[in-house]
């Protein structure tokens, strides 16, 4: 009697992605409840470990406990987990760490919201978002400082819809997120996701979790506060060049014009009287401001055309006005604005016979007229390399 034909293999809907190094303590018992929720609730899927080089036995365990390991030879937090997403059959993908502090039986919560056309589920450990930290669970500077801070900058800048930036149980569709092209290999990838995601206006939600101690006893947490929070902090920065360039920049010169004004007529503030010195620091204040105003524009073009940023259209309507040609007009007109003015200082030189000079009146003309040619040169040069920067755009 012949055996019945085999259908097709059920598709897999759901990779579960867990980054390992070193868990032997822990790694058995996630993967074990990662298996058992996904039975429990009929999901098909599957339990993929990508494996950093472990040394102490989690890939046989994870292995014996159910789940597919996959080495990854390039080290680091992001690393494996790009790795672990790369080799994923599913069409939603759940990281989650495995040193047991999330209880990955909280799977099906998160399957719900990607079904229902989330894009990115974060989980929450938070009250503020209504998850619960256990006591022991998270460090007091994490809970109290580092998170709250970093989750605030994140809302703040980047517009992130979340309350627990950090949280490293999290859900979303595997295409979306490979169309990120995250590039950040350490601790800043679940952070490049969330800042990526909001950036391009993915659909991101948000789930309550419970976070419970680290289970671990053979090694101390991978984490590094200080470290990692800088690598945090640089990241934020690199990410918005209008938080690290444009605003302060904007702000500058527009403190320079004013403070510059002022001092070149020559005003008083209480018994303090305001000349050439004053201009000169204001100047300074202009063409530094302007400087990283340029820095700005530069960084957000290249950010654009590597794929680190996407495309928006503050970005399009930038370029449809900030053509090479008017940049041009714009730095001839400064720089011929400056020699203007340092031809008037010239002239009061000649009306003395080139002799000495009141300073503080011929200053007037002499400091305005080189803040001018400054700024007409950086605009000069700075419109050709954001020409060569948009080439590709073009």
């Amino acid at each position: 009697m012949s055996n019945p034909p085999q259908g097709p293999a059920p598709s897999i809907e759901v990779s579960v992605v867990m980054p390992c190094l070193n868990e032997a303590d822990t790694v058995a018992a996630c993967v074990e409840k990662a298996v058992r929720c996904l039975r429990e609730n009929g999901i098909q899927g599957e339990v993929v470990l990508a494996d950093n080089g472990s040394t102490d036995g989690s890939r046989e365990l994870a292995a014996a406990a159910g789940a597919r390991v996959v080495p990854v030879a390039d080290r680091g937090y992001g690393a494996a987990l790009m790795g672990g997403i790369a080799a994923a059959k599913g069409r939603f993908v759940i990281m989650g760490d495995a040193d047991d502090s999330y209880d990955f039986l909280d799977l099906a919560k998160f399957v719900d919201r990607l079904r229902k056309g989330a894009d990115l589920v974060q989980g929450c450990r938070l009250p503020a978002g209504g998850g619960t930290v256990m006591p022991g669970a998270m460090p007091f500077l994490h809970r109290w400082w580092g998170n709250p801070m970093f989750t605030f900058m994140a809302r703040w800048m980047f517009r992130a819809p979340i309350h627990d930036i950090y949280c490293g149980l999290r859900g979303f569709r595997r295409d979306w997120q490979q169309a990120l092209r995250q590039r950040c290999t350490g601790m800043e990838f679940a952070t490049e996701m969330l800042i990526k995601g909001s950036l391009s206006g993915a659909r991101i939600e948000e789930v309550p979790i419970t976070l419970h101690p680290d289970g671990r006893k053979a090694h101390a947490p991978h984490l590094k506060t200080f470290r990692d929070g800088w690598r945090t902090l640089r990241f934020f920065f690199l990410c918005s060049p209008r938080w690290l360039f444009l605003i302060p920049g904007g702000l500058s010169v527009l403190a320079g014009l004013v403070v510059g004004s002022l001092a070149w007529s020559g005003a008083s503030i209480g018994n303090a009287r305001l000349d050439a010195h004053t201009l000169l620091a204001a100047s300074v204040m202009v063409v530094c401001g302007w400087q990283a105003v340029l820095f700005g524009v530069f960084a957000n073009t290249f950010a654009v055309q590597i794929g680190l940023f996407p495309e928006n259209a503050t970005y399009h309507r930038f370029y449809r006005f900030a053509r090479l040609e008017r940049g041009i007009i714009a730095s001839a007109i400064a720089v011929v604005l400056g020699v203007g003015l340092w031809g008037a200082a010239f002239a009061q030189w000649r009306e003395v016979g080139f002799g000495p000079l009141d300073y503080a009146r011929t200053l007037r003309f002499v400091i305005p007229g080189a803040c001018l040619i400054s700024l007409g040169l950086q605009t000069f040069f700075g419109s050709f390399l954001v020409s060569l920067l948009g080439l590709k755009r073009a």
